[in-house]
């Protein structure tokens, strides 16, 4: 049986879909003979590769290096999957989007305005990224096969979305109506 590729990827968000991931507990051994897992937050492994099966993208497209990100995803990858909440409608990562443009809310978030203190904004783009001026969903970016919402998803729901999707067909419990974040 040939195993498939399947990788993870955390943007603009707080892991919380990984740690819902995680608790998948025992399932993840039954699962781990059938996938290869070929890029993750969970492994070492620092360029995401081509020919990827099956990627589960969690959070939204907040940053320059988000935006890379996911078209890299999108070319590489066979089929791509919303997860949770922040990449299917942005949810509290967009929260910021009414605040203005990326140069405001950096203003804001380091009271620039009003400390007198002579801070700075960060501008290392090395360790901060630049921000996009609207935090964005995965599907804003690029195209997506399947939506994984939920804040987090259920481990329950997480299974039944990747063994419909290891069995190569679409998910039958993605599009359920469940309670958003």
């Amino acid at each position: 049986m040939e195993r498939v590729r399947l990788a993870t990827v955390w943007l603009g968000g707080c892991s919380g879909c990984h740690m819902s991931f995680l608790d998948l507990d025992e399932w993840l051994l039954d699962l781990a003979p059938r996938i290869e897992l070929v890029y993750s937050p969970l492994a070492d492994v620092k360029e995401y590769p081509e020919g990827v099966d099956v990627v589960l993208v969690e959070g939204a497209v907040a940053n320059e290096e988000n935006r890379q990100m996911a078209k890299v995803i999108r070319r590489r990858t066979k089929v791509v999957v919303s997860f949770g909440d922040c990449a299917v409608t942005g949810n509290v990562t967009a929260m910021r989007n009414p605040l203005g443009k990326s140069l405001e809310v950096l203003r804001t978030s380091y009271l620039l305005e009003s400390a007198g203190t002579g801070l700075r904004l960060p501008d290392d783009r090395e360790i901060v990224p630049v921000l996009l001026d609207k935090v964005e969903p995965l599907h804003a970016i690029v195209p997506v096969d399947h939506y994984l919402p939920g804040c987090p998803p259920s481990a329950a729901r997480i299974k039944a979305v990747v063994e419909d999707l290891l069995a190569g067909h679409a998910p039958s419990r993605a599009a359920e109506v469940i309670r958003f974040g």
